[in-house]
């Protein structure tokens, strides 16, 4: 008969006194291969004395919350202690957005009044899943996007249009993404972008140039749209007309620029407007490249009209 401590080694009981782990626990993780035994003649469980140092980090791990395949990887050395908490981590950030986004949502019902509030219920339902309701934009400016773009510039278009889900969103944000999402469902808007798309496919040469010298045109009009000059023309407006012309095989002429104002009326629509503006309120932004843009447009507008 084998006397327990005498061989090195400890059974199962010993095991469980020493790391305050259950009998049932240990043979739940010697079932799963988590820890390593060996049968004695009599066929009970032996465990070697590192299984004492084992269980009690597979314990700590536990109590972190991370999962036996996650535990598996750093008893294997597949994975080191700091990247399963890292993993860990970005899920529960993942699993914490969600809440908060569903109670921010929760709250947005709450606070409406009875008369609106089957309606915000409607329009939250759009925005369920903050990450869908993301993908929905993202799908909609892609849509619109016909001519091949070079992969970083379509990624900043994107970034210029599409907010990303605010991470501790107020009620107000919530509702305000939501709209974002059906705007971009509108079929009549959705229908109007396209045929504008189709036929800039034919006249532009170059949409990445384009995309890239409208930027810098907004960037030149940033400035004037935070101290908020009203729309005019002037340095900005004429690189802006510029590039279209370019792009176009044109030249900036009085006649160019009502045929672009007629091309870009689209883009003074009221739901795009809203658009910009809903899309301020979700990022906070004091100007968006969607309102600057607007402003350029508009400045394109007084150009136009004047003697």
């Amino acid at each position: 008969m084998e006397v327990p401590g005498t061989t090195g080694e400890l059974g199962i009981g010993d095991l469980a006194r020493l790391t305050g782990v259950s009998v049932r626990t240990i043979r739940f993780y010697c079932d799963e291969g988590i820890l390593a035994a060996r049968r004695s003649g009599g066929g009970h469980r032996r465990f070697g004395e590192d299984a004492v140092e084992r269980l009690g980090l597979v314990r700590r791990l536990r109590g972190l919350g991370l999962g036996l395949p996650a535990i598996t990887a750093v008893l294997t050395g597949e994975r080191s202690v700091a990247e399963a908490v890292a993993v860990e981590r970005a899920a529960l950030d993942v699993e914490l957005a969600a809440l908060s986004w569903r109670r921010a949502s929760l709250r947005a019902v709450e606070e409406a009044g009875p008369a609106d509030r089957a309606a915000r219920l409607d329009l939250l339902a759009a925005v369920q899943d903050s990450r869908a309701a993301h993908e929905a934009l993202v799908s909609f400016w892609h849509r619109l996007t016909l001519s091949p773009l070079p992969v970083e510039v379509f990624s900043t278009f994107v970034e210029m249009c599409v907010p990303d889900p605010p991470v501790d969103p107020t009620p107000a944000k919530v509702v305000a993404y939501a709209e974002l999402v059906t705007l971009v469902g509108n079929r009549s808007l959705t229908r109007q972008l396209m045929a504008r798309a189709r036929v800039n496919q034919k006249l532009i040469s170059d949409e990445g140039a384009l995309l890239t010298g409208v930027g810098e045109a907004c960037a030149l009009a940033e400035p004037l749209v935070l101290a908020g000059h009203p729309p005019a023309p002037g340095p900005a407006l004429d690189c802006f007309v510029e590039i279209h012309a370019a792009v176009r095989g044109e030249r900036d002429s009085p006649t160019f620029r009502r045929e672009l104002l007629t091309d870009t009326a689209v883009d003074r629509d009221p739901r795009l407007n809203r658009y910009w503006q809903l899309v301020r309120e979700v990022t906070g932004e004091p100007a968006t490249a969607g309102t600057i843009h607007s402003w350029l447009l508009d400045a394109l507008q007084h150009s136009v009209d004047s003697p």
